[in-house]
């Protein structure tokens, strides 16, 4: 694989089209909503990754997102590190997937998530019939063939990951909550893991003609000189930016995604779509930067 900058089209979501139901599917499973691009962001990062099984691969930026979800259900080892803590990670992921802290204090056990719920004024918003079926299946091992480690950790400082240990890591829509001036830091920390031959697949947020900042996402779009840059790539890296312009109208023109904005763009009117309102002001754009 060659280092590359590319806009997806969203003729990616016909071509894909299995990979992309079998993502609606499980996010509908866990309770999980899509950002109002990320269908198209998972589908082009998961096109480029190929087959997962077995392979040690890091979720940068990862939340409790779908990517290490569907990874682990595809068999990988997932290392999903988040600024965010996830120590009190919902019962319904753990009673799928194989799922531990890196350290002891990145992951709660399930007991505890189960004793916090029921503990307090609002317990009674919680069924303890509930609770206790997840914790039985937590226990019992009805699990995704693979696993998922969490790491709740700053990606500029991945201490307790080792050096060249890692065969591929992938970032939906995540970098670009770094400022221009982290970036490098962060993008030079994940090859530091990353095998060498191994990649580093990233989509961000694209800017024509100059860097911006969007505020409603509180993410920097980037021009393709900035992405450039702020990746250490190669000159001769190859890159769709001439076809800006057309991809972003494709985009915008495009009902699957215009027609199945998540539920919670409709409750606020400080968002990505406020309101509902389908108004893309950006498109995303991945980047693929191989370790030597």
């Amino acid at each position: 694989m060659q280092p590359f900058i590319e806009i997806p089209s969203v003729s990616l979501l016909d071509e894909q089209r299995p990979t992309v139901n079998d993502l609606i599917k499980l996010a509908r499973s866990l309770g999980l909503d899509f950002g109002w691009h990320y269908l198209l962001d998972l589908t082009w990062i998961l096109c480029q990754l190929g087959p997962v099984t077995g392979r040690r691969i890091m979720d940068a930026g990862a939340g409790t997102g779908i990517m290490q979800w569907y990874l682990a259900d595809n068999g990988a080892v997932v290392f999903s590190v988040d600024r965010g803590s996830r120590a009190d990670l919902p019962l319904r992921f753990r009673s799928r997937f194989q799922v531990r802290g890196l350290r002891r204090e990145d992951l709660l056990p399930a007991s505890s998530v189960v004793r916090d719920k029921l503990r307090g004024p609002g317990k009674l918003r919680f069924k303890i019939s509930t609770q206790a079926r997840d914790l039985l299946s937590v226990s019992a091992g009805r699990r995704a063939p693979g696993r998922v480690i969490v790491y709740n950790q700053d990606l500029k400082a991945l201490a307790e990951i080792a050096d060249n240990s890692l065969d591929a890591i992938v970032a939906v829509s995540a970098l670009e909550h770094n400022s221009p001036d982290d970036l490098p830091r962060v993008v030079a920390e994940l090859m530091r893991v990353l095998k060498p031959g191994g990649a580093l697949l990233a989509t961000l947020c694209a800017a024509r003609d100059q860097d911006r900042f969007h505020q409603p996402s509180q993410g920097w779009c980037y021009t393709d000189a900035s992405l450039r840059r702020h990746f250490d790539l190669p000159p001769q890296t190859p890159s769709n930016y001439a076809r800006y312009d057309e991809l972003f109208a494709a985009l915008v023109g495009c009902t699957e995604l215009r027609d199945h904005l998540a539920r919670f763009y409709f409750r606020s009117g400080d968002n990505g779509m406020p309101w509902g309102k389908w108004d893309p002001q950006y498109q995303p754009v991945g980047v693929c930067k191989v370790k030597e």
